[in-house]
């Protein structure tokens, strides 16, 4: 009796016939959807196909070419670099982050002037934050292409700046740094503007300089005129090592000066640049500024040369009503593209020009 038992325990139970007849609807189902879901992967390759047959190979490559080696953000330099704790890298310094776009987020550096230093230690970034009002006077730097705000020249020139009273403000535009985003010229100048109202807003009646090294001098231009027009004109402009537009700049880049004798190849960066928007047109902008410019550039500088430099100077002086707020540093061989930090003289013009513009 008990085998008996145990063998009606372990017999197997018949089929559900609904659970089968489920399982088959399913199984049809998907039959059936095959042909359709083939058609739409065939609809949407000949669709790719067709767009990139339709136009040059050359217009596949060359564009996306141009934008990498003009912003060159694919470098993010210097690594293992936690860009979230600038402690470790220069003093009374916080990081903070601004949403500028729906994707796109920046990261800025916040550096206090030194004199506020020992106050700084241990404060948090409202503290920071509420220090853009205390009347020591606000410069936004943005940098030129590659690397991050944590770049060793950079530091640098925001040490400099930090010692000579001033609150720096440095800004990875998107797509630099840990910054979100894909950069463009707009998108850059779109960055600006809004980390120079962001900051008008918040220091009251403490001036705000945009403060644009090399590639940031196009982008400082940009944010200029767009505020200008706005009825907003920034307090002061200082460029650093500036080209007349991105057009001569890249035709003279060193690492394409090798490329211009090839047939075609400038017409070639230059419908490039065309298709993507790059111009940077430093030389038209600043016919359309009031606000305080000073240009600062060093005689050895290979790659901005010194020319372009002065050129935009020429014109500036002539487009300018009042010649006062229009001014030209040059400094002496030794201190190349990047480092004009660490000249003596630097800070010395640099606060003489402004408090001239702003007494």
């Amino acid at each position: 009796m008990g085998a008996q038992v145990c063998e009606a325990a372990v017999a197997p139970q018949p089929s559900d016939p609904g659970c089968v007849a489920a399982w088959w609807d399913m199984v049809v189902r998907n039959l059936q959807s095959v042909p359709h879901s083939c058609s739409t992967l065939g609809r949407k390759i000949a669709a790719l196909y067709n767009s990139f047959t339709s136009k040059p190979l050359k217009e596949h490559i060359f564009p996306p070419l141009m934008d990498m080696l003009i912003f060159l953000n694919f470098f993010k330099a210097p690594y293992l670099v936690d860009l979230k704790k600038p402690e470790t890298k220069i003093a009374h310094t916080v990081n903070f982050y601004l949403k500028v776009e729906p994707r796109v987020m920046l990261g800025i550096w916040h550096t206090v002037p030194s004199c506020r230093g020992e106050d700084a230690k241990g404060k948090d970034r409202c503290w920071y934050e509420g220090t853009l009002h205390d009347g020591n006077p606000i410069i936004i730097y943005l940098h030129g292409s590659a690397e991050s705000r944590a770049a060793p020249h950079r530091l640098k020139l925001v040490k400099v700046l930090s010692d000579g009273g001033f609150h720096v403000l440095s800004v990875d535009y998107r797509g630099f740094g840990d910054s979100t985003g894909k950069p463009t010229e707009e998108g850059l100048t779109t960055d600006a503007v809004y980390v120079y109202e962001w900051t008008k807003a918040k220091s009251g009646s403490t001036p705000v300089c945009l403060w644009g090294h090399s590639l940031g001098t196009g982008v400082a231009t940009n944010a200029a005129k767009v505020l200008e027009e706005k009825g907003c004109p920034v307090d002061a402009i200082i460029l650093e090592a500036p080209f007349t537009n991105m057009w001569v700049a890249t035709i003279n880049y060193p690492l394409l000066k090798i490329y211009r004798k090839l047939p075609g190849c400038l017409r070639l960066f230059m419908d490039s640049m065309r298709k993507d928007k790059i111009f940077f047109p430093n030389d038209e902008n600043v016919k359309f500024l009031s606000s305080p410019l000073l240009i600062l550039h060093g005689e050895d500088d290979r790659t901005v040369p010194l020319e372009f430099g002065k050129k935009l100077y020429e014109i500036a002086y002539n487009a300018y009503r009042d010649k006062e707020r229009v001014k030209m540093v040059v400094f002496p061989p030794g201190f190349h593209h990047n480092l004009l930090c660490q000249s003596s003289a630097l800070l010395i013009a640099v606060r003489d020009f402004l408090s001239k513009q702003w007494a």
